[in-house]
């Protein structure tokens, strides 16, 4: 039975970031997104999916939606059946990244969140290319409609989120490492880190791509996540 595809936006995305992906998988299995807005703890956000979700499931997440995935992994892993990490972080936030995020929330909350979002999210954390524009406006898009409250809520699970590198260790099906290659938000040398955390984990970095390789490079995602969802569950890479 092929099993359903869950994929975890990334910060401030919705179902717009893996538009390219949901149009090539949904026509083989069920995909779902799921939003990162049901509390201010990860563990929180993952208890909420986790009774929302199917009985077993694919997990993909992005960036903020990795983290997320690395903490449904750790709660529920007989639930998941393979696992994508996309740009994305197994280690705590580093204290001054959380110092960071406070004079942030401050001003999102007083109605700059455009302002904000432009200053979190730079155009160097995207491939260079004439590509970036359409990207980064959509990313402002999409930020704009969540709202300064689901800012909030994120950047405060994202501040006290945990250690994942335990969960990885453990981890026992087939998973992917993915990042695009100018992702200077999460690096290349930290996805190396992360696949040599997991046992026989894929390590994918994907050319031309920086933060967001779903919407930079969709073809080569898709191609990626199609070699990860036909990978029998006892193989490894």
């Amino acid at each position: 039975m092929t099993e359903p595809l869950v994929l975890l936006p990334g910060m401030m995305c919705d179902a717009r970031v893996f538009a390219p992906q949901i149009d090539a998988f949904s026509r083989e299995r069920a995909v779902m997104v799921a939003p990162l807005g049901q509390g201010e703890r990860i563990e929180q956000i993952a208890t909420w999916l986790l009774g929302q979700l199917p009985d077993r499931f694919a997990l993909a997440g992005l960036s903020m939606g990795g983290i997320v995935a690395m903490e449904i992994l750790h709660r529920a892993p007989a639930r998941v059946t393979r696992l994508c990490l996309m740009d994305t972080d197994p280690l705590a936030e580093p204290p001054q990244v959380a110092a960071m995020r406070e004079p942030w929330i401050v001003r999102a909350r007083a109605g700059r969140l455009d302002e904000v979002m432009r200053e979190a999210f730079r155009p160097s954390f995207l491939a260079p290319g004439p590509g970036r524009v359409e990207v980064m406006n959509l990313m402002q898009a999409m930020a704009m409609d969540l709202g300064p409250e689901m800012f909030v809520r994120q950047s405060r699970a994202l501040q006290r989120r945990g250690d994942q590198q335990g969960t990885l260790r453990r981890c026992k099906v087939p998973a992917l490492v993915m990042c695009g290659e100018h992702d200077a938000m999460t690096t290349p040398k930290r996805h190396e880190f992360m696949a040599e955390l997991i046992p026989g984990a894929g390590l994918e970095i994907v050319a031309d791509a920086g933060h967001i390789p779903t919407l930079e490079q969709p073809a080569a995602v898709i191609e990626a996540l199609r070699a990860w969802v036909d990978q029998e569950p006892g193989a490894r890479e």
